[in-house]
C-alpha cells in the first residue's frame, strides 16, 4: 500500500526520527479514508447511472407499449418519479453541478397564466449601506414566479430581488433566492404539498391530477408532476428516517402486511408485493407508524427493519416473524384473530361452540373498554384480577372442547390456532403496556386498502418505496391530529434550510402548526 501513498516509506521514517510519527499516521489515515470516500462515491455514481439508464429503458422501450392505456398512465408515473429521484440524488453526489446543457437541450418553461392572481414577495439586503460607507443604490431587480396552491386556489408568487449597487466601489449587493425543496423549480411547498397529499392520502392519480389543474387554466404535464413526487420523496427520506429511529425505541410494535400489486416491468403484468405497517404500541406516548414496503411477504424484511431492536411485537400468527422471536423479540398475539376464527365458524354453521367462545373473548375486551383510560398500574390491577380468571376459563373450555373434535374440522382448526398461540394471546394481562390485539395496527393499513382500489398497482419497488416514505408521514400526522396539508406545506418549506442534527423537529409528532 506504501508503494501508492503520496508518502515513501523513507520520508515516514524521517518523520518518525523528527518526532512526527503520529502526524504521519493521522495523514495516512486520512488518505485512506478519503480513497475509500472516493470508491464509495464512484460506486453510487455507477449504480445512479445505471439505474437511469435502465429507467429509461422501461419507459421509452417497445415493451412498455404493451401496456394498456390506464396502465400506461400509472406506470409514466411512477418511472418519472424514479427517474427524478435518481437524478436528484446524482446531482447531490456531484455538488449539485449539473453537466453542461447546450441551449437546443435546454428546456424552456411555459409562462404562468397572466389570469392568475400575483402575490408579490420582496426580498432585500438587509442593509444598504456599503461595506466602503457609501450609500448603495437601486439599479434593478430579478423576478421569479413560483405558482402556490391553497385548497381550491391557485396563485403566483412573484419573489423580486432588488439588486443595489455602490456608485463608488461598485459592489453589487442582493438578498439571495429563498432555498426550495426543488432548485429553480416552479412550485411552493403548498402546491407539491397538494400534490403529494392528493396522491397519496387522496389516491388520485397524476393523470388524474393533470386534468383538474387543466380544467382552470393550469397546465402541470404528469410527467412534471412525476418528478416533483420523485425529488420530494428523496428529500423527504431523512425524516422518514428518523421517525423510524423514533419508532424502534418504543419497547412495544404493532406489525402487520398486506399484499400490493407491482407492475413487472416489460411484462404488463402484476406480481405480489408486500406493504408493512410498523406502528407504535397502542399505550406508547409516541403517535407514529412507518410503512416498509417489498417484493415479497419473506420474514428476511421484518427482521431487516426491526434490526436490533428487541422489545414487544403485536402480530398475528404469521410464520414470518417467527425468526425474530427466536433471536429476542417478544411476542404478544392478536385476540382480534382468534375471535375472527370463531365468528367465521359462526357465520357458517351457528356453531354452539363458536358462540360460547365469542362470548367469554367479549367479555374480555369489555373489561380492556373499561380500563383504557386508566394509569399502566390500575390497567395492570384489573387485568389480574378480572380478565385472568376469564381467560383462564375460556382456556380450560377450550381444551375440553378439543378433546371432545375430530381433528381436520374447521372447530378444531378454530380452536388449535388459540391453544396454540395462548402464551402471546395472554401476555397482555401480565404486561400493562401492551393492547389485547392488533388493531390498532390494521386501522393503518386502511388507507393502503383504499388506494388499492384507486391506483390498482404500484409502478415499481422504487415507486412503493416512495409511496410507503411519504405514507408514513402523512398518516403520522394524522394520528397526531394533524392536517396533512399544512403539515407537509410547513416541513417542505423549512426543510432547506433545517440542520440535520434539528430534523427531529420537523417530525409529526413534535411539529406544531405555526400560530
Amino acid at each position: 500500500m506504501l508503494a501508492d501513498l503520496p508518502i515513501s516509506a523513507e520520508e515516514l521514517a524521517a518523520l518518525e526520527a523528527a518526532g512526527l510519527g503520529e502526524v504521519g499516521a493521522k495523514l495516512l489515515r486520512r488518505i485512506e479514508h478519503d480513497r475509500q470516500e472516493i470508491d464509495r462515491r464512484d460506486v453510487k455514481l455507477e449504480k445512479l447511472s445505471f439505474e437511469i439508464a435502465q429507467l429509461r429503458r422501461l419507459k421509452f422501450g417497445k415493451k412498455s407499449e404493451q401496456l394498456g392505456a390506464e396502465q400506461r398512465a400509472l406506470f409514466d408515473e411512477a418511472v418519472d418519479a424514479d427517474i427524478a429521484a435518481a437524478e436528484a440524488a446524482l446531482q447531490e453526489l456531484l455538488g449539485k453541478k449539473k453537466p453542461p446543457t447546450t441551449p437546443g437541450e435546454r428546456p424552456k418553461r411555459a409562462a404562468l397564466p397572466q389570469n392568475l392572481p400575483r402575490v408579490d414577495r420582496h426580498h432585500e439586503p438587509e442593509t444598504t449601506t456599503c461595506a466602503c460607507g457609501c450609500a448603495l443604490k437601486r439599479i434593478g431587480e430579478d423576478v421569479s414566479e413560483k405558482l402556490d396552491y391553497t385548497p381550491g386556489v391557485f396563485t403566483v408568487e412573484r419573489h423580486i430581488r432588488g439588486k443595489w449597487a455602490c456608485a463608488q466601489c461598485r459592489t453589487l449587493t442582493q438578498a439571495p433566492a429563498p432555498a426550495e425543496i426543488i432548485d429553480k423549480g416552479i412550485p411552493t411547498s403548498g402546491l407539491l404539498a397538494q400534490v403529494l397529499v392528493a396522491k397519496y392520502a387522496d389516491h388520485l392519480p397524476l393523470y388524474r391530477q393533470e386534468a383538474i389543474f387543466g380544467r382552470v387554466g393550469v397546465a402541470l404535464p404528469r410527467s412534471t408532476l412525476g418528478a416533483w413526487i420523485g425529488v420530494c420523496g428523496l428529500r423527504l427520506q431523512p425524516l422518514v428516517d428518523a421517525l423510524k429511529a423514533h419508532l424502534l425505541a418504543c419497547p412495544v410494535v404493532h406489525a402487520d402486511e398486506t399484499p400490493v400489486a407491482m407492475l413487472a416491468p416489460g411484462t404488463g403484468k402484476t406480481h405480489r408485493a408486500y406493504l408493512w405497517a410498523y406502528a407504535a404500541g397502542a399505550f406508547e406516548p409516541l403517535r407514529a407508524v412507518v410503512y416498509d414496503f417489498s417484493e415479497s411477504r419473506a420474514g428476511e424484511h421484518a427482521r431487516a427493519f426491526l434490526g436490533d431492536w428487541r422489545g414487544s411485537l403485536v402480530c398475528d400468527g404469521y410464520t414470518g416473524y417467527k425468526a425474530s422471536f427466536a433471536l429476542g423479540v417478544t411476542e404478544a398475539g392478536c385476540m382480534a384473530h382468534a375471535r375472527r376464527k370463531f365468528v367465521e365458524l359462526h357465520e357458517a354453521n351457528k356453531s354452539t361452540i363458536a358462540a360460547a367462545a365469542i362470548d367469554l373473548i367479549g367479555q374480555l375486551y369489555g373489561i380492556e373498554r373499561e380500563v383504557k383510560l386508566l394509569t399502566s398500574q390500575q390497567r395492570l390491577q384489573e387485568r389480574r384480577t378480572r380478565a385472568a380468571p376469564i381467560a383462564k376459563a375460556l382456556h380450560d373450555w377450550l381444551f375440553a372442547q378439543r378433546g371432545k373434535i375430530t381433528d381436520g374440522t374447521a372447530t378444531a382448526k378454530a380452536i388449535d390456532y388459540s391453544l396454540n398461540r395462548w402464551a402471546a394471546l395472554t401476555r397482555y394481562l401480565h404486561d400493562p403496556a401492551l393492547p389485547i390485539d392488533n388493531n390498532h395496527d390494521e386501522q393503518q393499513i386502511r388507507p393502503w386498502a383504499t388506494g388499492r382500489k384507486n391506483w390498482l398497482f404500484a409502478g415499481t419497488l422504487l415507486a412503493g418505496q416512495r409511496a410507503a416514505a411519504i405514507m408514513s408521514l402523512i398518516q403520522s400526522a394524522k394520528l397526531n391530529g394533524h392536517d396533512p396539508y399544512a403539515y407537509l406545506t410547513d416541513i417542505l418549506q423549512r426543510l432547506p434550510t433545517q440542520r440535520a442534527c434539528d430534523i427531529d423537529e420537523l417530525l409529526p409528532h413534535h411539529w406544531a402548526p405555526a400560530i
